[in-house]
């Protein structure tokens, strides 16, 4: 018998929805096997033992895997891990753990859940940051760049990503099995992510299944999951990786250069200025709609810090000083950011807030059905994710001052009109770090960050505007009309 044509459109759908997630399956597969593998890519092709980029990969069609080891320092699969290093990063975060408990914090109520009702949480992440950075600054004035916890990151880098992306790893298997646990109507007030429980194990993996995962631990009390690695492991750790580098660059020259303490001021100003404003987090798209799984387990505690701070890597081996006038250019240009992103976020933080401030009291706006009010003057009249413009103008300052990166380290061989450095300090015994044939190709490393970023704005750009088309209807329509341009006004 012939189907009917609801049957064919049934059969058809079906069969979409199953190429559908065979695809995220696939996706989320490739994700979770390909970032782990960039992160190592970029610790071991940009090192301190042949140059960066390692000097095989200029000649691809003479590479070898066995000159590639020599070349990448390769430690072989049990040297990617070593117990004291993951024990010393383990006693980093219960570190982080203990500061939470014991300082005194915020207390803040969330979004409303769909399930009704808001959850509760803690923020003291910025007074957390000041005691661990404090006492990083005190062991640095007693011991200068010799501090342990200066050389024991640089001397166990690669151990130290294993670490956290074990801990990554263990946090997705983990919130991902007790999600099973979540029953409708419960106390808790736990709920599944909208977008988390489609069934296909590898995506719900790694999307996450549960919205705000929690924990009770002793001596701790009860931790959000999910807002805890929102900033304080990853983001401190961010810092903690420049500093780290800032020293290792003052052991071999015997100087610090104005291009790696310009960067690692910056991004310092970025973290702690998002550490300050701990409790913003809550409306982000983070916390309100994606699950907790791999992928924001592991970008908050292996990708954002380990890739985040691949430009003052570099410049920890290959000096590169700027001068004034380049110094105030990437200045002002980190400032021009800044401004845009800071003040853009007060705006909207006002305005949710306290929409009568006589600051913002002046702005336009437009009433939704839903009872939300979008603002159309002022900096989000200008383009409807302005702050996004800020985020992209500071990393092209934190990737800039690199300047046209690579370079190749040439072992105990006589100086040459092209070298840039010659170093004394024992680990490099006299060699020279050149740029040579390498200049250039290290741009791929050091400018990966501002690709990368732009990318991820203007995809998260587009899942903002696909939630607020869902939640406003016809008022975004209107909206947009009214705020035509998405990032840069005039041109997107």
């Amino acid at each position: 018998m012939d189907m009917s044509l609801e049957d064919r459109m049934s059969s058809r759908l079906c069969l979409l929805r199953r190429l559908v997630l065979t695809a995220f399956r696939i996706g989320a597969f490739a994700i979770s096997l390909g970032l782990p593998i960039i992160c190592y890519l970029a610790a071991f092709l940009c090192n301190d033992v042949t140059g960066c980029p390692v000097p095989s990969t200029l000649h691809l069609s003479s590479v070898t895997l066995e000159k590639l080891k020599r070349e990448t320092g390769w430690p072989g699969i049990t040297g990617l891990a070593s117990i004291k290093a993951t024990l010393w990063v383990l006693g980093y975060y219960a570190l982080s753990l203990l500061l939470h408990a014991i300082l005194p914090g915020t207390e803040v109520l969330g979004t409303e859940l769909t399930i009704g009702g808001k959850l509760k949480y803690k923020f003291n992440a910025f007074s957390s940051a000041l005691v661990v950075v404090g006492a990083a600054a005190v062991g640095t004035f007693l011991q200068g760049a010799d501090f342990p916890l200066w050389t024991f990151i640089w001397n166990n880098y690669i151990q130290i990503i294993t670490a956290n992306l074990g801990i990554a790893f263990f946090l997705a298997c983990y919130v991902y099995i007790r999600s099973f646990s979540v029953k409708k109507g419960n106390k808790e007030q736990r709920e599944l992510a909208p977008g988390g429980h489609t069934g296909n194990l590898i995506y719900d993996w790694f999307i996450g299944r549960e919205l705000n995962p929690r924990i009770t631990l002793p001596l701790v009390g009860t931790i959000d999951i999910k807002s805890f690695c929102e900033l304080r492991p990853g983001m401190l750790g961010w810092v903690l990786l420049d500093l780290a580098f800032v020293a290792h660059q003052y052991k071999l020259y015997g100087s610090t250069s104005d291009s790696i303490l310009l960067i690692t001021f910056f991004q310092a100003v970025y973290v702690f200025d998002a550490l300050y404003n701990e409790p913003a987090i809550l409306t982000t798209i983070d916390i309100t709609t994606d699950g907790f799984g791999f992928m924001l387990a592991f970008g908050d505690l292996v990708w954002l810090p380990f890739i985040y701070s691949l430009q003052a890597r570099y410049l920890a081996v290959h000096q590169v000083n700027l001068g004034l006038w380049s110094s105030l250019g990437v200045s002002v240009l980190q400032g021009l950011g800044y401004w845009i992103f800071r003040s853009a976020n007060n705006e909207k933080h006002r305005f949710r807030t306290n929409p009568r401030d006589a600051q913002i009291a002046h702005l336009e706006y437009i009433q939704t059905e839903s009872g939300s009010k979008l603002l159309t003057s002022g900096w989000w009249g200008r383009a409807r994710h302005i702050n996004y413009l800020g985020d992209i103008i500071m990393a092209w300052s934190y990737c800039l001052p690199t300047g046209i990166a690579g370079y190749v380290i040439r072992q105990g061989t006589p100086l040459s009109r092209d070298s840039t450095h010659l170093i004394d300090h024992p680990t490099f015994a006299g060699s020279q770090i050149v740029q040579g044939e390498a200049k250039g190709w290290g741009m791929v490393i050091t400018y990966f960050y501002v690709l990368y970023f732009t990318i991820l704005l203007i995809h998260r750009e587009m899942r903002d505007e696909e939630k607020c088309m869902k939640k406003y209807g016809k008022d975004w329509e209107v909206y947009k009309k009214k705020v035509p341009y998405r990032i840069l006004p005039y041109i997107y």
